[in-house]
């Protein structure tokens, strides 16, 4: 019905590209004309657009001129200037969609340039314009220029990425449909060789035209170092500046460069990284970013899909990050594993030896105990894809799931732990508490106690206060200690359980780095997160890296929605469309290819067990290798790419393997996976970026020959593990071998197909091929991609809490850095301090402490109120007096302080003047001291008023970043303890938000206060030149680290968008339906002694739970 209706309708990508074939040929008619230009009149095109720009701008940047003069003019009052700071922001926008428009009214003629240019490049090998000052600086570091006296001959050779290169590349149609859908701020979405990198081109030089930045974001840093040189010349040519973050340090005079230059390429990660470490300085000059204009990102889906789960952090070391029990308890836990293992090994041995002696029940039974005592173990994996034993274990699973897993107890029992794969968490049976619990300790050990009972009968207790203050405390203390204990053992069973080496991770170099399940890449510095990393370091007897806490951090989704344009390119980001809209606001428009796709793309290969999968992707192998094929063998991990090497040797036959052992000889493979006969085995997206090339035996032979050995959980991994062979219409084939004991298929496939099988009683090496079978595989991606979607939209629900309180917080930081707006914010946090302090005593009518608050807080004896005003009058009154004073008050203690510290700079200045450039300035509030650096020259022409501004701006970023860190620690804090919500049937998320906001406001109060009680009581306590200091330069950088917490998928893991609470471990208590029970309800009331099938409903639907009498 659909495809009738497309047919008639047309398709959603038919209609997007309708309304561009115009702007295409305006685009062809512009570079006809190009051609009669000189090199230098085809160079000089990009000054016209420039100056076309700038005039257009003319009016709002004399607006904004105007106004920042005006906001300097003394004494306006703090509403006026606020509404002045209101209006230029508007202005400031306003001319963002003056450049919009203009920009889309040179399109075609900037793009006719780039493609002129690319032409010229190509057909003519070098271009010939009078030499610039810039020309001359370019022939300096690149051998590409050479300056012949008056003219620069630009040549069409150069280096990218170590490789010599000549340009041949002049832009298609269907390029020039990509490059306009990515300057409208859409997704173009261009098949694999289809040339995305030349499509950058045209977006990337029309937007620089703006002079406000373009960012280019890749994957990784060697794509980001390739294609900003390997695209610079046709920039520069045209007098761009272009650079590449990923080649300075951090911080660094280089990368500041790098970012102030007209084109940036980078990878994502540090583009994040740099923006959250801008917002850890301290002056201007150390600030790398400018505003985020525009941002092209390479590869979206992988940046902003798969890299979206976790978020970007900067972490510092942690009073006692070493104390933790991972190495006391690691014994305990290998213990329970080895017996759990044993255990699982006897009732699968039991389970065959009763289902083949027809006893299905009690056969079943042993099947489903193993299984829920180890569902990853292989002889289980194996047994379940036998013919009809998959059902017997169902069935089994489905009497004890029902009743509201009423049995579940009775199966679990003989259990050391019971695993739920699919919700990735590990519950303790009893067996398994008194089997970790040694003969010495306390039986409950590893038993969290039931606090809320616990502390409501030491109140009854009619103990003495503080008898029951101590017993409280020694509660709540002992309760924290068993939580962190029980939270290690569950994760130290995961790590054991569910977390497999050379498949989630390598150790290498004593330490265990996380494998991208995506690429196969290592992910350095990437850890594991909720201690997981630490317990798999445990299990790996690596050293365990130290606890640390956040300093900074942000989501890749909220950073890139900063930008005030953001496209992206890629060949498989359809099927994320919705995501990409929901998310990013971003619309996905599918580009035709420019020639005809000849790839022959055949159903899915269905087998019973992994044995005839492999075996039959092998005989696959060397059949295609015999006729000449280059073959590209893809897999989803590291162990299976080893296998099936182990397997090829076996074999005799030759082959190259990429993962992440082998990371480093990526461009080597990739140029040789292309030559007739060739095998590559190589996880599904690894050499993203790189395009494999065929010689010309192997397009004759058939041309590249893909063989997935499993399907991926998201269709467009296995779409881009396709997209590798039939570039730019070459011939190639892709076939995809499935077994049901695949992780996909085991857990999410369909049971009518594994019904199939069992009734054809189908042998092991047998397989199934049909478009339903294919069909039905791309259901159960579709199942996962849902989950998926959910963990980074419920991580995005988290940070955007954070977000909201970073906003305000960097943009206060950016306001002391750059000191326009400083002023401002001291005002208004000294009105909200008076505000504070008359609020709190008015509503006690406590005169006495107001005028204490007001003499601590303010540094003010405020006798000027007398009691009765302040008792008569209304709270707005007072604080609008009180704040007006306190004005007067701080403007005459500057004044003093400039009047003592002149004398003192200018005695300096006359003494050691010729040596010393800056000075230590240090301020006193009585209890804390600052050292204030400013530049003696600047002192003096200034007349003493700076040396106010960089006390102001040193005051406030001190008291923000250190109590912004107490309140990330309190924040981190705030989203474990809110998890344990979901056992009173509460949504964590909501609670979250309504404590974070309240943690936000006391936070907000606190650095008003603190920053205010310094500026309005500190003084300078030197009284001669002697004692004051040469500033010198910070010897040293904080020590922090920059890391991103990996997240697998709900398919293969760990989920840390919603960070698991251990569930206290209890006795599971069942109850018959004529059972007396009491309930209590949402609202408090409680009935007692009532029959369980009276409430049955209610306890479903969790209205109500039961208590103990």
């Amino acid at each position: 019905m659909f495809g009738f209706l497309k047919k008639i309708l047309g398709s959603k990508s038919d209609k997007d590209l309708k309304g561009l074939h115009p702007l295409v040929d305006k685009i062809n008619s512009e570079f006809d004309l190009l051609c009669s230009l000189s090199d230098d009149e085809l160079r000089g095109k990009t000054e016209l657009f420039k100056e076309q720009i700038k005039n257009n701008l003319k009016d709002t940047d004399s607006e904004v001129q105007d106004l920042r003069i005006k906001y300097k003019e003394p004494k306006i009052s703090l509403s006026e200037k606020e509404n002045l700071l209101n209006e230029i922001d508007n202005v400031e926008e306003s001319q963002n969609k003056i450049i919009e428009n203009t920009l889309s009214e040179i399109l075609p003629q900037a793009f006719a340039v780039i493609k002129e240019t690319a032409r010229r490049f190509t057909e003519n090998k070098r271009l010939e314009v009078n030499a610039t000052d810039f020309d001359h600086e370019i022939a300096k570091i690149k051998d590409n220029v050479v300056i012949k006296g008056s003219k620069a001959i630009w040549k069409n050779e150069w280096e990218a990425a170590g490789v010599r290169i000549e340009w041949n590349m002049i832009h298609y149609d269907v390029q020039l449909i990509g490059g306009i859908v990515l300057h409208q701020g859409k997704i173009s979405e261009m098949a694999t060789g289809e040339g995305k990198t030349l499509v950058a081109t045209l977006p990337a030089y029309l937007n620089a035209l703006s002079g406000r930045g373009v960012h280019i974001v890749t994957v990784n840093d060697y794509l980001a170092k390739r294609d900003a040189e390997w695209n610079a010349p046709i920039f520069e040519f045209h007098e761009l500046k272009v650079d590449c973050i990923d080649k300075h340090e951090s911080n660094s005079k280089d990368r500041i460069d790098a970012y102030n230059a007209d084109i940036t390429y980078g990878t994502n990660n540090e583009f994040g990284f740099d923006y959250l470490r801008d917002n850890m300085v301290r002056e201007k000059g150390e600030l790398v970013q400018r505003k985020h204009n525009f941002a092209m990102v390479d590869e979206v889906d992988s940046v902003l899909i798969d890299e979206a789960r976790t978020p970007l952090i900067i972490s510092g070391p942690v009073p006692r990050g070493d104390d933790h029990e991972f190495f006391e308890l690691k014994p305990r836990i290998q213990k329970l594993f080895d017996l759990q293992k044993k255990l699982v090994t006897q009732y699968l041995a039991e389970a065959k030896k009763l289902i083949t002696n027809k006893n299905e029940d009690e056969g079943g039974l042993s099947l489903f105990r193993a299984h829920r005592g180890l569902p990853k173990y292989k002889p289980l994996i194996k047994y379940l894809s036998e013919i009809g034993t998959k059902a017997i274990m169902q069935k089994t699973e489905n009497y004890y799931l029902q009743d509201n897993s009423k049995f579940m107890p009775e199966a679990d029992e003989p259990l050391y732990f019971t695993i739920e794969e699919k919700s990735n968490s590990i519950q303790l049976t009893e067996k398994g508490i008194d089997t970790i619990t040694s003969s010495g300790d306390d039986s409950n050990f590893f038993v969290v106690p039931d606090i809320g009972v616990d502390i409501n009968k030491i109140e009854e207790s009619g103990k003495p206060a503080e008898e029951i203050t101590k017993e409280k405390d020694k509660i709540i203390q002992d309760y924290s200690i068993k939580t962190k204990r029980i939270h290690t053992v569950n994760q130290l069973l995961k790590a054991y359980s569910l977390f497999e080496k050379d498949q989630e991770y390598v150790v290498m170099d004593s330490k265990v780095k996380i494998v991208d399940e995506q690429t196969g890449r290592i992910m350095e510095g990437r850890r594991y997160s909720d201690g997981l990393h630490q317990a798999i370091e445990a299990k790996e007897n690596v050293k365990i890296e130290d606890g640390s806490q956040t300093y900074a951090t942000i989501t890749l989704q909220n950073y890139f929605r900063m930008y005030n344009k953001l496209s992206g390119m890629t060949g498989t980001a359809e099927t994320e469309a919705g995501e990409f809209w929901e998310i990013y606001k971003l619309d996905c428009v599918v580009i035709p290819t420019n020639r005809n796709i000849a790839r022959s793309d055949m159903e899915d290969k269905v087998y019973k067990t992994l044995k005839a999968k492999f075996n039959a992707v092998i005989k696959e192998i060397i059949e295609l290798k015999n006729n000449g094929r280059p073959i590209l063998v893809g897999t989803t991990s590291v162990e299976i790419s080893e296998l099936l090497s182990r397997m090829l040797n076996m074999k005799k036959i030759s082959h190259q393997v990429l993962n992440a052992k082998q990371h480093a000889k990526e461009a080597d493979v990739v140029a040789e996976a292309g030559k007739p006969g060739t095998v590559t085995i190589a996880t599904n997206m690894a050499g993203r970026g790189t395009d494999i090339k065929l010689t010309e035996d192997s397009r004759k032979s058939g041309g590249l020959a893909i063989i997935g050995t499993e399907r991926h959980e998201s269709r467009r991994v296995d779409r881009q593990l396709r997209g590798r062979s039939g570039r730019q219409g070459d011939v190639g084939s892709s076939q995809f071998f499935v077994s049901l004991e695949d992780n996909l298929m085991r857990l999410f496939g369909s049971d009518r197909m594994i019904k199939v099988m069992d009734r054809m009683n189908m042998d092991e090496d047998e397989v199934i091929q049909h478009s339903m079978i294919t069909k039905s595989i791309e259901r159960a991606q579709k199942k996962v991609e849902e989950n998926n979607f959910a963990i980074r939209k419920r991580l995005l629900e988290y940070d955007n809490v954070m977000n909201s309180q970073r906003e305000v917080i960097y943009k206060k930081r950016r306001n002391a850095i750059n000191g326009e707006r400083l002023d401002v914010d001291i005002l208004n946090m000294l009105f909200d301090t008076c505000e504070d302090i008359v609020l709190g005593t008015k509503e006690s009518e406590n005169y006495d402490d107001f005028r204490l608050n007001t003499l601590t807080v303010l540094g003010l004896d405020y006798s000027k109120l007398t009691k009765e005003e302040f008792l008569k009058n209304d709270s707005n009154s007072i604080t609008e007096k009180l704040y007006n004073d306190v004005i007067d008050n701080y403007d005459k203690k500057n004044n003093s302080i400039i009047s003592a510290a002149m004398p003192i700079i200018k005695k300096i200045k006359k003494e050691r003047g010729g040596v010393v450039k800056d000075v230590l300035i240090p301020f006193t509030d009585g209890t804390k001291q600052i050292g204030v650096s400013v530049n003696l020259e600047e002192v003096i022409e200034n007349e003493g008023n700076n040396i106010i501004e960089e006390m102001q701006k040193i005051i406030s970023l001190g008291m923000i970043d250190f109590n912004w860190k107490e309140h990330l620690r309190e924040m981190d804090d705030l989203k474990q303890s809110v998890q344990s919500a979901v056992y009173e049937q509460k949504d964590p998320l909501v609670i979250y938000k309504f404590e974070g906001f309240e943690l936000f406001k006391k936070f907000i109060a606190k650095v008003n206060q603190e920053t205010v009680s310094f500026l309005t009581k500190c003084l300078i306590p030197v009284q001669n030149s002697n004692q004051v200091e040469e500033a010198r330069s910070r010897a040293s950088k904080e020590n922090y680290e920059t890391n991103k917490e990996e997240s697998k998928s709900l398919l293969t893991g760990n989920r840390t968008s919603n960070p698991e609470k251990t569930q206290p471990i209890k006795s599971e208590k069942t109850y018959g339906r004529n059972s007396r029970v009491s309930v209590r309800y949402s609202d408090g009331s409680v009935k007692k002694d009532i029959k369980f099938k009276k409430v049955e409903v209610d306890i479903n639907s969790e209205k109500c739970v039961i208590i103990e009498d």
